[in-house]
């Protein structure tokens, strides 16, 4: 009999036209062991390809392509698995952001931290998702930190003294192991595989897929050897675990992109080449342009924005901070982390002149998704030729939800409003149902296209399921 897989099978979007899905199903075996056989139901499966080994550790890929049939799936090691494979007419599509903590702990039982992956599994079973995507920190991987002492020598060290370290191999392999030992550890808890297992993902990591603000910290950690040992290591397990890949994007700055009838999700990487001073490389800005123009088509567009795009004034909070407590990096780099940020105003321009200009010049309708600041929140955007871009913000599925001050604060600070194009002013809603702008509840966001129009709800862990909301 052949052994089960340690990790998956998980499930990872390619395409999808009105015939058929395309996918990736990626597992990881014991070394040694040999993958059963993928089946498709109705459609095509192909050969495991052995993507690479690791520790003890062997991962495989195989393609699959499911023809749009009620009912249809896969069926790998005996196990008949059944997949949404109808993107035609009604749809829905789940999102997802910060799905850990910092300081995660090892003793936090599942079933509390994983609450709303239990809820989402419920409404999986009530109404199938036929796309799942994940907004960034899909995993907590802070903790690296502490996985080889010189690692934890050079994180406490003063920023001046950190370029002295060297990154050993003995380093890397200790960082390494931990990480795939936090992400075989994750990725086995039993809702979060249910669900990785029957709805294929797109997946976009933001920095504690790396480690906590990793972009807009100085360049002296960054840049280090061990800063830039620690980001290969996390490139390697992104690549791997979010989207069943060996090889990196390329070029470099590169984001993923997918095709849906008469929809489509494009999620720009905002990580990898940032800096204090950048938020994308230039190729990242080519690529992202590029496929956005690809989609002058009428049809839906969503973009993920691992970090809201439309937000408050934090801009006032960077200078009183820079000015009265400089050096409080705790805050400092939070705040980097925001398009809002002083130092990403022309980027931030940037992004938002792309998204007017496909909605006003090229009718595509555009909405904004995004996580990352662990509470629900959305806004608009008001375009002069009368419509309108929807940002909608879930966060986070398990992060444990900040102090309602954080949540005031926030709001009030939403109040003053922002306007980075002039004429396009940016206000900050309540989510559907709630009468604050910010609600700090674990929460995670459904998608859904009913009848041919969108619209979106919350699932929020103490008041439940939203209205749902016009998009």
């Amino acid at each position: 009999m052949t052994p089960n897989p340690l990790v998956g099978p998980i499930l990872f979007a390619r395409n999808a036209t009105a015939d058929a899905v395309e996918m990736a199903v990626f597992l990881v075996c014991r070394e040694g062991d040999v993958p059963a056989a993928l089946e498709a139901v109705e459609g095509e499966a192909g050969s495991w390809r052995h993507l690479t080994t690791l520790f003890e550790h062997d991962f495989f890929a195989a393609d699959l392509r499911l023809i749009n049939r009620p009912g249809n799936g896969y069926v790998l090691g005996g196990e008949r698995i059944e997949v949404q494979t109808d993107l035609t007419g009604d749809v829905a599509v789940a999102y997802v952001s910060c799905n850990g903590e910092e300081d995660e702990d090892k003793d936090w039982p599942v079933e509390k931290r994983d609450a709303l992956w239990t809820r989402l599994k419920h409404d999986h079973e009530e109404r199938p998702f036929a796309l799942f995507l994940h907004g960034g920190d899909q995993i907590y991987a802070d903790d690296i930190m502490f996985s080889h002492p010189r690692i934890t020598e050079w994180d406490e060290a003063e920023p001046e003294d950190k370029d002295g370290f060297e990154w050993t191999e003995e380093m890397a392999t200790t960082a390494e192991r931990h990480l795939i030992a936090r992400y075989v550890d994750l990725y086995t808890h039993p809702d979060i595989s249910h669900m990785l297992a029957r709805v294929p993902s797109v997946m976009m990591w933001d920095d504690h897929d790396i480690f906590d603000g990793y972009g807009s910290h100085p360049a002296p950690k960054q840049e280090s050897a061990v800063g830039a040992g620690l980001f290969g290591i996390a490139q390697r397990m992104f690549n791997l675990f979010q989207r069943g890949e060996a090889e990196n994007m390329a070029p470099f700055g590169a984001g993923i992109a997918f095709d849906a009838p008469d929809f489509s999700v494009i999620a720009p990487d905002l990580r990898s080449a940032r800096t204090l001073k950048r938020v994308m490389n230039e190729a990242g800005w080519e690529w992202f342009e590029r496929e956005m123009s690809k989609r002058r088509d009428g049809n839906h567009c969503i973009v993920m924005s691992s970090v809201p795009a439309l937000g408050p004034r934090l801009s006032w909070v960077e200078f009183a901070i820079d000015t009265f407590w400089p050096g409080t990096n705790q805050y400092e780099d939070d705040l980097r982390d925001q398009w809002q940020s002083r130092a990403h105003r022309d980027a931030w321009r940037r992004f938002l002149s792309i998204l007017v200009r496909e909605v006003e010049q090229n009718h595509q309708p555009v909405t904004l998704v995004s996580g990352e600041i662990h509470v629900a929140t959305r806004a608009e955007m008001k375009l002069k030729d009368g419509s309108v871009i929807h940002q909608l913000v879930s966060s986070g599925i398990s992060h444990t939800p900040p102090g309602t001050g954080y949540a005031r604060t926030l709001g009030a600070l939403a109040m003053f409003g922002e306007d980075p194009l002039s004429g396009y002013p940016i206000t900050i809603r309540p989510p559907a149902g709630q009468r604050t702008r910010y609600v700090s509840q674990r929460n995670y966001m459904r998608l859904m296209r009913d009848d041919g129009k969108w619209s979106a709800t919350w699932e929020f862990e103490e008041d439940g399921r939203s209205p749902p909301l016009a998009l």
